[in-house]
């Protein structure tokens, strides 16, 4: 039998991506320091929640450009004390509202004030919602066995220079890894600790070894990874999706291109 590895795109063993919520007027500072030093979040929005410290939706498209935008429900309410009805409302008018806006499927999710149960997590197929974060941090770099209740690494606030030279530090290429962080960029200004955003990044951002990506791209990768049809022996693999897969065949680099069969 063939060792055959699942790999990130380019190759690689590990993935950083990131999450922050609300829009406020952070974002500017946030977004204006990613980009810097080119490294994607997804940002979950709020569509029908008015508020000074709030960006103008007008702004989103060209603000957010290279990030993704995903839901955070139409008005921040904790979901968990609502009819399942309710909820289905609040999330399909938030994606319905950020859909016209950016004119393309708005398919993540982000649990406001971490709220959640078994029978909301259940009910997110069927409104389009194809991951979900929680608020839950794990501090390791585990890859979620459940998306829709996605937790991530850990918020900004939490340990996260250590955990940043642990997860550079860490090279066994036999185990794909994930470095997830979330948090609000309002909380950098509340905290005087922009200084932390901008040595995280130093030490994280433009490093060969690193997939970065936003949600949405890692779980539509993962997904599409797993979706690989091998023979038995692994001598033959056929990729039906849409996307180029990466592996590692015997200690060997192979691309498996979108709509093609291989012999390995």
């Amino acid at each position: 039998m063939k060792q055959i590895y699942y790999t990130y795109p380019g190759f690689k063993a590990k993935a950083l991506t990131l999450s922050y919520d609300d829009g406020t007027v952070s974002d500017y500072r946030l977004i204006e320091t990613l980009n810097k030093y080119e490294i994607k979040t997804t940002v979950h929005l709020n569509s029908d929640l008015p508020r000074n410290d709030r960006i103008d939706s007008k702004e989103y498209n060209a603000l957010y450009v290279g990030h993704e935008i995903a839901c955070h429900t139409a008005t921040h309410p904790t979901i968990n004390r609502e009819t399942l009805s309710t909820v289905a409302m609040e999330i399909l008018q938030d994606r319905l509202a950020l859909e016209k806006l950016t004119r393309k499927p708005v398919m993540g999710l982000s649990y406001p004030n971490g709220s959640t149960s078994k029978e909301i997590e259940a009910l997110l197929p069927g409104l389009g919602i194809k991951y979900a974060r929680t608020v839950n941090s794990t501090f390791n770099f585990e890859i979620p066995e459940n998306f829709l209740s996605l937790n991530p690494t850990c918020h900004h606030n939490e340990k996260l220079l250590e955990l940043t030279d642990k997860f550079i530090n860490f090279n066994k290429r036999q185990y794909l890894k994930l470095f997830y962080l979330w948090g609000h960029s309002f909380e950098f200004d509340r905290d005087d600790n922009w200084c932390l955003l901008e040595q995280f990044c130093q030490k994280i951002s433009r490093r060969d070894d690193i997939y970065y990506a936003t949600n949405v791209e890692l779980y539509d990768y993962l997904k599409a990874a797993k979706m690989l049809e091998f023979t038995v022996d692994g001598s033959y693999v056929y990729n039906p999706t849409a996307l180029d897969i990466y592996l590692e065949v015997e200690g060997e680099k192979v691309l498996v291109e979108k709509a093609t069969g291989l012999y390995l």
